[in-house]
């Protein structure tokens, strides 16, 4: 049974920083495409970034160069590195496998998704 645990999320001032954490089991993350997505309140899930099988990322333009995705493979683990926050960054954020690496969709492998993580961006 594929699990992701995603962590690492909290409330956190405009232009900080935090580091989200996404724990696979049930799937290895180096064989997919893996993503980064988010949901903001009365908002669709969208794709924010993407790591793909050799290592290439991709970003959402709302989030380029703000936001870098890596992925540790021994540890089974994909991370997003935020920084610069925004309070337009709030949102829970979530972790799959991308079903469809060649378009910026939000088609997922998997179609059970963790309990994500809160980001909160105040003053």
């Amino acid at each position: 049974q594929v699990q992701f645990v995603e962590s690492g999320g909290g409330l956190v001032q405009p232009g900080g920083s935090l580091r989200l954490s996404c724990a696979a089991s049930g799937m290895i993350v180096s064989v997919y495409a893996m993503g980064w997505y988010r949901q903001a309140p009365g908002k669709q899930r969208e794709l924010v970034a993407r790591i793909l099988r050799g290592g290439n990322t991709n970003y959402a333009t709302s989030i380029k160069g703000r936001f870098t995705i890596s992925r540790d493979n021994a540890q089974n683990t994909v991370y997003l590195q935020m920084n610069s926050l925004k309070p337009e960054d709030t949102a829970v954020y979530y972790c799959n496998a991308d079903a469809d690496p060649l378009r910026w969709t939000t088609k997922t492998v998997f179609s059970s998704w963790g309990q994500g993580t809160q980001v909160t961006v105040s003053s």
